[in-house]
């Protein structure tokens, strides 16, 4: 069955920065994202190959987040790749935000999946990838 997007997950845990030393936790945090994808959208063999693809990161840490919000994005994205979309080369637009962990921000009208992620104990990543739209282009 080929899935929908919008596709939403969380991904509980700490970002690992794609700058980081340590190949082991690159790999696990690549396990880890594609582990929480694959439990909403199942495992198979299809894959996203030509659908222009947007892709919202929304990072709820435990903690006061230390080193820089864009590291975070590089190895979710290749996590993806290539059971989700043939090539991370598909996606036009990413929008990334970490959230401060004493709160002070409102959400209107969350889904269930990212007020899961809001109201998680842990660090959580919220991961929404959909069809990437053409806003403010002209023909």
């Amino acid at each position: 069955m080929w899935p929908e997007l919008p596709i939403e997950f969380n991904v509980t845990g700490t970002p690992v920065s794609s700058q980081s030393n340590n190949g082991a936790a690159k790999l696990e945090w690549k396990n880890t994202v594609l582990s929480a994808a694959q439990a909403v959208i199942g495992e198979g063999s299809w894959s996203f190959g030509e659908t222009r693809l947007a892709v919202t990161m929304y990072y709820f840490p435990d903690s006061p987040m230390t080193g820089d919000v864009d590291n975070i994005v590089k190895l979710t994205l290749d996590a993806l790749q290539p059971n989700v979309y043939v090539d991370d080369s598909l996606v036009d637009r990413v929008l990334v935000q970490r959230f401060d962990p004493v709160g002070g921000y409102t959400f209107r009208s969350p889904g269930k999946v990212l007020a899961a992620a809001i109201e998680a104990d842990d660090s959580m990543l919220y991961v929404k990838l959909f069809e990437a739209p053409l806003e403010d282009i002209s023909s």
